[in-house]
């Protein structure tokens, strides 16, 4: 009973500093991945997959370390997913990257959390000079990967690359806590939803994933906003 009530007091303490707007905003995720796998047949991977997905950003845009956790189950089931509409860019970003960056920015935002009981992580920003080095080694990646996946076939080759080389980007920036991540975000949720547009004919999981992508674009705005704020303290400061 002192286990179960524990566990009800961590919950009302871990939503305590949500607005009605993020708790509203969280609800809406979660009922939009629902109603996301309607088109998809009641594809119960597309569900668990857009779910797990949408609560990892809800909870990355709050700072939150337990976005990590539904991090790794979405990095698995999408990489599947992406498997199956050959967006190997997609697969190779997700299994390869993705899943083992989950237990690093575990272990990092751990690290750096701030001094509550609820696991939140202490926000920074980039230097200019740091700005620009990611701007430019991102445009030479997105070009040389894009003629790598052009050369085995790959679906959208250029697009598949942009996505892919974003969201590396966009995940670094995540583990080392900077709100640039989220500009970052932006671009891959907008190249993404292109991506899965373009196969909506033949692929039965398009729809659940359009949606899903579309949702992260909204979230990342409010990340961006909310990130911001959160990272108010550190400016000026740098993040090497």
């Amino acid at each position: 009973m002192n286990r179960f009530r524990s566990s009800i007091e961590y919950v009302q303490l871990y939503f305590k500093d949500w607005t009605a707007f993020e708790k509203a905003w969280g609800l809406t995720f979660a009922l939009i991945a629902v109603a996301a796998t309607y088109h998809t047949e009641g594809n119960l991977l597309a569900l668990v997959a857009a779910f797990s997905g949408m609560g990892t950003v809800v909870l990355a845009a709050k700072g939150r370390i337990s976005t990590y956790y539904l991090g790794i189950i979405n990095s698995v089931l999408y990489a599947y997913i992406a498997l199956q509409s050959q967006f190997f860019g997609e697969v190779m970003l997700n299994a390869l990257f993705f899943l083992p960056m989950q237990f690093v920015g575990l272990y990092t935002w751990t690290r750096n959390s701030r001094d509550d009981k609820i696991e939140t992580v202490e926000a920074e920003r980039l230097t200019n000079r740091r700005r620009a080095i990611w701007l430019s080694v991102g445009a030479t990646a997105m070009v040389g990967y894009g003629f790598f996946l052009q050369s085995i076939g790959g679906n959208l080759p250029f697009v598949d690359s942009v996505s892919t080389v974003m969201s590396i980007i966009a995940m670094i920036l995540m583990v080392r806590r900077v709100m640039e991540q989220w500009i970052a975000w932006i671009a891959v949720n907008i190249v993404t939803i292109y991506m899965w547009a373009s196969v909506y004919a033949a692929a039965p999981e398009s729809p659940a994933m359009i949606v899903m992508w579309t949702a992260y674009l909204v979230n990342s705005v409010y990340g961006f906003y909310n990130w911001w704020v959160m990272s108010q303290s550190t400016v000026g400061e740098t993040n090497d």
